[in-house]
């Protein structure tokens, strides 16, 4: 039957007219109401197509020509030939609805017949994601510690506490999509009849409808808002790396699940230890004397502590020491890096008269 005659409209009739239309007759035949299940199927069929402006031009145009074609063109069968519709989609077919077509046929989207790849309601109302980015310094790195933080986000309404209904407002089950959020749809194209899954238009996809909506968030369950929070550093960590917080981006609509919030954390600079992993580096300037004899000297730590570092005799410029365990924490928590300690021979510009006869004594001896 014609989708106008089924809702007892005219093909001139307004979008407001096509809805009210819908609206009194599915009253009168939902199922949970003892009406006619396959009745308000036809019902509801009729209204996806003729409510959406472009499905509806695209019926008017093809209707006729979708019950005389028959068969399934993925499979070949009787009534179906390719060469025909594709010559005949050049003059007559909308070419975006083609598009749609064929993410269908190859499964982009829904499939054909029956079935269709259906999207949960969580998903339809979650909120989205939230990234910030920190900076803390390298001596943070070395023990876990909280950080506070401002986000500034769609919060959970605080009237409605989510549910987007007005206080003592009763939440009624959506009648066009019987609470599942989503409407079956039948397309019917050059390339076929397919069926497919879309957000119901009644409850956008909620599978619920408040008698009133919030004063506050006006139906949505969340409003723009702040919120302080505290982020768990944990130690070690290395510069760039990110930590997920699930649950704590923005507040998903009237309800549902919250995105999650990702923290980039960057690690500045520091004036004297250069980061590798989980080890520090830095180089110590040393004296003639100290690298032939050898000698004790006193080296920085993270920790603000010097150590002892033992120079040993003979030790050429460019000799890396390593001090062990004083470096970055794992970020496993078992352990920890090392610090190395490159030796560079300092040679001064200049001397005493006193040093110069020392040291042309000892180029006499052969040093």
């Amino acid at each position: 039957m014609d989708y106008y005659e089924i809702l007892g409209v005219t093909k001139n009739a307004t979008q407001e007219e096509i809805k009210k239309a819908f609206h009194k007759l599915a009253h009168k035949y939902h199922p949970d109401k003892g009406g006619d299940e396959k009745k308000f199927k036809e019902i509801n069929e009729a209204y996806q197509v003729l409510s959406d402006a472009q499905k509806r031009r695209q019926y008017d145009r093809f209707g006729k020509s979708f019950d005389q074609m028959g068969g399934n063109p993925a499979s070949g069968g009787a009534g179906w030939d390719f060469n025909w519709s594709w010559q005949n989609s050049s003059q007559n077919a909308d070419f975006e609805d083609l598009g749609d077509v064929f993410e269908n046929l190859f499964g982009f989207g829904s499939s054909f017949s029956s079935g269709g790849r259906r999207a949960s309601k969580k998903d339809i109302k979650k909120g989205k994601d939230i990234q910030i980015d920190i900076e803390i310094s390298l001596e943070e790195t070395l023990k876990q510690f909280r950080k506070k933080v401002s986000l500034s986000k769609m919060i959970v309404c605080h009237r409605c506490h989510g549910n987007g209904a007005e206080p003592g407002s009763k939440i009624n089950e959506c009648f066009s999509c019987r609470g599942t959020g989503q409407v079956q749809q039948v397309k019917k194209t050059v390339l076929g009849s397919y069926t497919s899954f879309a957000i119901c238009p009644e409850c956008n996809g909620d599978g619920a409808k408040p008698e009133k909506y919030c004063n506050v968030c006006r139906g949505d369950g969340r409003i723009k808002g702040e919120e302080k929070i505290e982020i768990l550093i944990p130690a070690g960590i290395d510069n760039n790396q990110a930590i997920e917080i699930e649950g704590r981006g923005e507040a998903g609509k009237k309800g549902g699940r919250a995105g999650n919030l990702y923290v980039r954390v960057f690690v500045k600079e520091h004036p004297i230890f250069d980061r590798k992993g989980d080890d520090l580096y830095l180089m110590q300037e040393i004296n003639y004397s100290q690298a032939v004899l050898g000698d004790e000297i006193e080296m920085p730590t993270l920790e603000g502590v010097n150590i002892i570092l033992t120079i040993p005799q003979g030790t050429e410029s460019g000799k890396v020491l390593r001090i062990s365990g004083k470096g970055i924490p794992h970020f496993s928590g078992y352990g920890r890096g090392n610090i190395y300690v490159e030796l560079k021979i300092r040679a001064p510009k200049k001397i005493s008269k006193s040093q110069r006869e020392a040291l042309d004594k000892l180029r006499e001896e052969g040093l």
